[in-house]
C-alpha cells in the first residue's frame, strides 16, 4: 500500500471533506462560557491540598465542504519480532495451538468513534474521548483478552493535509503504520453520511494486504431505517472482510466484533501478558486525561494548539498515624500558543483551571490507586506545533 506524500497531499484537492450531518439549530451553545473566560493566574494547584484536610438522532443537509484536519497512523512496533519471542518474554510457558493474536488497527475520519469504540471493546478506558477533531494525537493500545485470542487495538489519528510540522510528522508515522498490522477496523459513523474523507480513506485501504472490518458505529445516534440505508452505502464504497454495525455507548454489536476479529488474527502466542489492558506509560495516561478534561466546553481553534506533558510526579511521606492512601503531587505543564488560549484554559480567577483538574484528577486517582494533588501551570509556547524543539519535548 502506498499513503499519498506531503508534497502530493498539499498539491492535490482536499479529498478529505468531511461530510457531517450537522446538529439541529437551536441548541445552547456550550462554548459561550467559555469564550467569556479570561483572566487569571498562569498556575493553579487542584482544588485544595489533601494534607490541609480535604481528605443526533436529528438529520439535516450536509455541511458544504469542511476542513478535515486529520492526523494520521502511528508506526507499529514490528509485529514479526514481538510475535516470535512473545511467549517467552511475558513468561507464558504454553497456550493453546490454536490460540490468535494480532493487532488491529482502527482508522477514520476524526470524530468517527475510534476513541470510544476502542474503550468498548476493551471492556474499559484507555483511550480519551471527546467531541473535538484530533483528539488522539499518539497510537493508543488496547488490549482485549477473550477465551482463546489476544487482540491488541492500535486507536490511531486520522490522515490529512499538513498544514503545520506536527502534521507531518503524524503522516510521516501513517506510512510506516499499516505494513505488519493484522487487521484493520474502517470505522463510519451511521450519523454521517459518507463522504469525501471516507471515500478517499477507502481508496487508499485497497491497497492494504490485510483483512478490512468496515464498522458502522453510533448506530445508537439513529434510527433503523437510517442504519440500513448505511450499511447498504457500506457495501457499496468497497469490498470487506465483514460489515458490523456496533453502538459502542449501549454495547451493542461489540461482542460481535470481538469474535469476527478473534477469526480473522493469525495464530499466534500471546503478545502481552494476561491483565494488561494498555501499553500506554503512566505519564502519557496521565496527561491523556488532563486533555481530555482541558478539551471540553473550548473554542473550535485550541484543541489543535494545546499539549499536556507532566513534569514530575513525587510522593509525600505518610504522616505518622495516617492511614489514608498515600498522597502524590502531580506537576503538569498545559502548553498553548497565544496568550488568549491561556487565558481561555485559566477562566476567570482560574475557575476553568480548577474544573480541569478536578476532573482529571478523578480519573488520574483511579490510574494510580493514590490520594492526587494536582498542580497545573498553563505556559504560552508560541507556534509549538511548528518548533521542531518543542515537538521533541512533547515527544512528537
Amino acid at each position: 500500500m502506498r499513503f499519498p506524500s506531503d508534497d502530493e497531499l498539499m498539491a492535490g484537492p482536499n479529498a478529505l471533506g468531511d461530510a457531517r450531518i450537522e446538529v439541529p439549530p437551536g441548541a445552547a451553545d456550550p462554548e459561550a462560557e467559555a469564550r467569556a473566560q479570561i483572566g487569571g493566574d498562569s498556575g493553579l494547584g487542584d482544588a485544595e491540598d489533601p494534607d490541609a484536610g480535604n481528605a443526533d438522532d436529528g438529520l439535516s443537509d450536509l455541511e458544504d465542504e469542511a476542513d478535515a484536519d486529520l492526523g494520521a497512523f502511528e508506526a507499529l512496533a514490528s509485529v514479526a519480532s514481538l510475535r516470535q519471542d512473545a511467549a517467552a518474554a511475558i513468561g507464558v510457558p504454553d497456550y493453546p495451538e490454536d490460540f490468535r493474536a494480532g493487532f488491529v488497527s482502527i482508522v477514520g475520519r476524526p470524530n468517527v468513534g475510534k476513541s470510544t469504540l476502542t474503550n468498548a471493546l476493551v471492556g474499559q478506558k484507555v483511550a480519551i474521548t471527546s467531541g473535538r477533531p484530533e483528539t488522539t494525537r499518539h497510537n493508543i493500545r488496547g488490549i482485549v483478552h477473550g477465551d482463546g485470542y489476544q487482540l491488541v487495538l492500535v486507536d490511531t489519528p486520522g490522515y490529512h493535509r499538513p498544514r503545520t510540522l506536527l502534521g507531518k510528522r503524524l503522516n510521516d508515522m501513517v506510512r510506516e503504520a499499516l505494513a505488519e498490522v493484522d487487521a484493520v477496523l474502517f470505522c463510519l459513523p451511521a450519523d454521517q453520511r459518507i463522504g469525501p474523507g471516507d471515500q478517499f480513506i477507502a481508496r487508499e485501504l485497497r491497497g492494504v494486504k490485510r483483512p478490512v472490518i468496515a464498522v458502522a458505529t453510533k448506530c445508537d445516534a439513529v434510527g433503523r431505517e437510517r442504519v440500513m440505508k448505511h450499511l447498504l452505502a457500506i457495501e457499496r464504497l468497497g469490498e470487506w472482510s465483514a460489515i458490523v454495525p456496533v453502538s459502542s455507548v449501549e454495547g451493542k454489536g461489540i461482542d460481535h466484533l470481538r469474535d469476527v476479529l478473534a477469526q480473522t488474527v493469525p495464530a499466534s502466542p500471546p503478545l502481552y501478558p494476561e491483565g494488561d489492558v494498555t501499553d500506554e506509560s503512566r505519564d502519557t495516561l496521565i496527561a491523556e486525561f488532563i486533555r481530555e478534561a482541558a478539551l471540553e466546553g473550548v473554542r473550535d481553534e485550541l484543541p489543535h494548539s494545546l499539549a499536556v506533558q507532566v513534569e514530575e510526579i513525587i510522593e509525600r511521606e505518610r504522616r505518622e498515624g495516617d492511614t489514608r492512601p498515600p498522597l502524590v503531587d502531580v506537576h503538569v505543564n498545559v502548553y498553548v500558543e497565544r496568550d488568549s488560549q491561556k487565558a481561555i484554559i485559566i477562566g476567570r480567577r482560574g475557575a476553568r483551571l480548577k474544573e480541569i483538574g478536578t476532573e482529571a484528577r478523578r480519573h488520574i486517582e483511579e490510574l494510580l490507586g493514590k490520594r492526587v494533588y494536582l498542580d497545573l501551570h498553563v505556559r504560552t509556547a508560541k507556534d509549538w506545533q511548528s518548533d521542531p524543539k518543542m515537538l521533541g519535548r512533547l515527544g512528537f
